[in-house]
């Protein structure tokens, strides 16, 4: 039998404030949650992994109408696991998408604090303009496929 989580303890394990996993509730975000005889909320492990499932989709970019679509799908159990399995496809690409950008990004910034170590170290301006050195790194590799 599941073992019954109060939201304080639900808050402690996921480092999750209180209000937090009441806000994931009010928004349906968090299934399944029922009240004992006194009307405080009882929860599981499960909700400890749903919990994490949706902080993980907020971080990663899904959108609030999106996460309360996946929860609705999820409500409906296996009769909706095709369109579980296709929302999350979508999200994982964009995902990717999200972390190919980042990759590009961060390659530009470290070119452009290795330009300052040197400027610093050398007391002169680099000849090799950071995004120059991006390109001739990039253009030595091939590009990701996803």
């Amino acid at each position: 039998m599941p073992q019954d989580l109060r939201i304080g303890e639900v808050a402690n394990r996921t480092g999750r404030s209180v209000h937090t996993i009441r806000w994931y509730e009010s928004q349906g975000l968090l299934p399944g949650v029922v009240r004992d005889a006194t009307g405080r909320r009882i929860y599981s492990e499960y909700h400890v992994g749903w919990l994490d499932l949706m902080e993980r989709l907020r971080h990663t970019g899904m959108s609030i109408t999106q996460m309360r679509e996946y929860t609705t799908l999820a409500k409906q159990g296996a009769s909706a696991l095709r369109q579980r399995r296709a929302l999350l496809r979508e999200h994982q690409f964009r995902v990717r998408e999200n972390i190919d950008r980042w990759t590009e990004a961060l390659a530009l910034i470290e070119a452009k604090v290795e330009f300052y170590d040197e400027w610093i170290a050398n007391g002169a301006r680099p000849a090799i303009e950071p995004h120059r050195r991006v390109k001739a790194e990039r253009g030595s590799r091939a590009p990701r496929r996803l």
